[in-house]
């Protein structure tokens, strides 16, 4: 199971990666049209606005080479009984991989959220152990098993 979290989670950076790389194609594109036209401030404007456009997403793009940075740190071979980077976790609240942000895994009739080490529930899990207890938004949950 684990292996396919972790897959999945490669699936969503491969995916928003590629959006990104489109939009930036298309920003592009879109620039060379406007050094075409000459309608003098509104062309001026249009380019800043492109060339703001690819700054945002040559950002997002380097916080994706974060993210694959931390996906590759990961080892699901390596057994642990305590909750860290690469840990499935069953609670009585909900069953989570802690990994990156990469919303809800489904398969069959089980969801796990694949969540990252920074998330406040992540924050609460981290180094717990099976049995242990955690408090979040003010109920009291515990740690059901580690993988």
């Amino acid at each position: 199971m684990k292996k396919e979290l972790l897959e999945f989670c490669w699936e969503q950076v491969d995916e928003r990666t590629a959006r990104l790389k489109k939009q930036s194609h298309e920003l592009q594109e879109s620039l060379g049209s406007e050094t075409k036209s000459s309608a003098g401030d509104k062309h001026e404007t249009g380019r800043a606005m492109v060339q703001l456009e690819q700054e945002k997403l040559g950002q997002q793009l380097q916080e994706l080479d974060a993210t694959r940075s931390i996906l590759n740190k990961i080892n699901i071979e390596k057994p642990s009984d305590k909750i860290r980077l690469g840990s499935l976790v069953k609670t009585s609240m909900a069953d989570y991989f802690i990994a990156i942000s990469a919303g809800a895994f489904k398969k069959d009739d089980s969801v796990v959220y694949c969540i990252s080490a920074n998330a406040p529930i992540a924050r609460l899990l981290l180094g717990k152990g099976k049995a242990e207890c955690f408090v979040f938004n003010g109920k009291e949950h515990s740690v059901l098993e580690v993988f």
